[in-house]
């Protein structure tokens, strides 16, 4: 998604095939088929950009002039090792994507900096499921761990860093997994934050917000001590909290 485009609003139809069942963005998807949400699709089109290696396979797609991210759920954690991909099921809009889809659209809709959802699908069996989402895709943008091994930030994308998490937070936006890789910055060093999953519209609280913040701060030492090089010093963490407590 380029930054300078201009972004129609999320218009989502339910779909329905047997077992199969979602949303997609009518405004974003004019010939929409189910088949969209599996990667052998893009792949049997040669539409794979690129891909991404994580708890699955991350899929970077092209449709027509836009470039999206195809994303299986997978469960993390120790129970992640026994069931990988199953969840229980106990009605649509209680599924993760359902869930990520509806958020993602909330945030387009108060224009804050995270990504346009496009489809979600949830494939039952029995009494559970399997879901995969697609999102747009933010253009020309790098995750902070890949640019931080690469160079400095100075101290106004610390403070823009900041104060764009505080944004989120304004608005009672919790981030489940807040950390390095999930923030992102284009080529005009606008921040953007991706990978809601399991995130919540909650009241907004110092207790989960200091929670997110320690999660994030976590996250940046945990890269410095794996990454040899990695430009990132607690300085620039102060700067950040400067830019985020300055909202």
């Amino acid at each position: 998604m380029n930054p300078n485009t201009i972004v129609k609003p999320c218009q989502e139809k339910d779909f329905t095939l047997g077992q199969i069942s979602g949303q997609y963005d009518s405004n974003s998807i004019k010939n929409f088929s189910v088949d969209m949400l599996s990667p052998q699709y893009w792949q049997q089109n040669n539409a794979v950009i690129t891909t991404a290696q994580g708890r699955g396979t991350t899929y970077f797609v092209k449709y027509q002039s836009q470039e999206w991210v195809l994303r299986h759920y997978y469960r993390g954690g120790l129970i992640g090792k026994i069931i990988h991909d199953s969840y229980l099921y106990t009605g649509l809009k209680n599924t993760r994507a359902a869930k990520e889809f509806d958020l993602l659209k909330h945030l387009n809709q108060l224009q804050l900096p995270a990504p346009k959802p496009i489809a979600y699908r949830v494939i039952r069996s029995g009494i559970s499921y399997q879901a995969d989402i697609l999102t747009a895709r933010i253009g020309h943008a790098k995750d902070l761990v890949a640019i931080l091994q690469d160079r400095e930030l100075d101290d106004q994308v610390w403070l823009s860093i900041g104060a764009c998490i505080k944004q989120f937070h304004d608005h009672g936006i919790y981030h489940h997994d807040l950390n390095a890789h999930n923030i992102l910055l284009d080529d005009n060093l606008k921040v953007w934050v991706i990978d809601f999953d399991q995130g919540e519209i909650r009241s907004p609280q110092q207790a989960w917000q200091q929670a997110n913040m320690t999660r994030l701060l976590r996250s940046f030492n945990k890269e410095q001590q794996k990454l040899a090089n990695f430009h990132w010093q607690k300085e620039n963490w102060a700067t950040l909290m400067e830019g985020y407590l300055s909202l």
